[in-house]
């Protein structure tokens, strides 16, 4: 299978997801758009596309200018070539935006170990209907995706208390999530380092919070990589059919 991973920063790559493709001996090409690197201009050798998060938001063009040919290469892979796509939280604001949603900043920053719901749509779904009802998941964003499901081939999948779209699928190919459930053990130290992250979790719970935050993640970790090893295997056999 042969994957090509959009990173935005080199601490957000697909995890435990990550760890499940090497041992399967996938072909994976990253790309690390925040250090100017390129994404091919032939992409029809790629099975898959996974777009990760990152500390920037959809709207910042002007200061990250590879925003605009990554957005043009997501609707081509997604919308002309409906290809398989997963998106996690910026990656799923991005595919959000492309199908004709809007990223806006949220009522209040989602941090933490935090509940989703799934939907009754998430029920009859090829990979979220084997999913409980409701889960925890690692939440760390302050901006969200709005109207998606405006476009006719949009389901919502989940939702939180905060956020509506938490999870989105367009037509039959293509995901978005919000939250994290790829992260490892290592994960939320790592993405501490992150100056805007690190910002954004100390104004929501104050200095300190990140030791208090890792041993919360660290306790719901093996459901969270048990989530990613259902996530994948589903999505490898009923939407990439490999």
């Amino acid at each position: 299978m042969n994957v090509i991973v959009l990173q935005h920063i080199k601490v957000e790559d697909p995890g435990y997801i990550k760890d499940l493709m090497i041992k399967e001996n996938c072909n994976l090409t990253t790309i690390e758009l925040d250090e100017g690197e390129k994404i091919p201009k032939n992409l029809d050798k790629y099975d898959v596309m996974f777009c990760m998060g990152g500390p920037m938001d959809t709207w910042m063009e002007e200061k990250y200018p590879w925003l605009i040919e990554e957005k043009k290469k997501i609707k081509e892979f997604v919308v002309n070539q409906e290809k398989p796509f997963l998106g996690f939280c910026l990656g799923c604001q991005l595919l959000g935006e492309i199908v004709g949603g809007k990223v806006i900043k949220s009522k209040q920053p989602e941090i933490g170990m935090l509940n989703v719901n799934l939907t009754k749509e998430a029920e009859k779904d090829d990979i979220f209907s084997s999913f409980p009802k409701s889960l925890k998941a690692l939440q760390w964003h302050s901006y969200e995706v709005q109207d998606v499901e405006k476009n006719k081939d949009v389901k919502i999948l989940a939702s939180s208390d905060i956020t509506k779209t938490q999870i989105f699928k367009y037509k039959s190919h293509a995901y978005g999530i919000q939250f994290h459930i790829e992260v490892k053990d290592t994960t939320v130290n790592q993405w501490g380092c992150v100056p805007e992250y690190k910002l954004a979790l100390e104004n929501t719970f104050g200095t300190g919070a990140l030791e208090k935050f890792d041993k919360e993640a660290k306790k719901n970790m093996d459901k969270l990589n048990f989530y990613s090893t259902n996530l994948y295997k589903s999505f490898k056999k009923k939407i990439i059919k490999i």
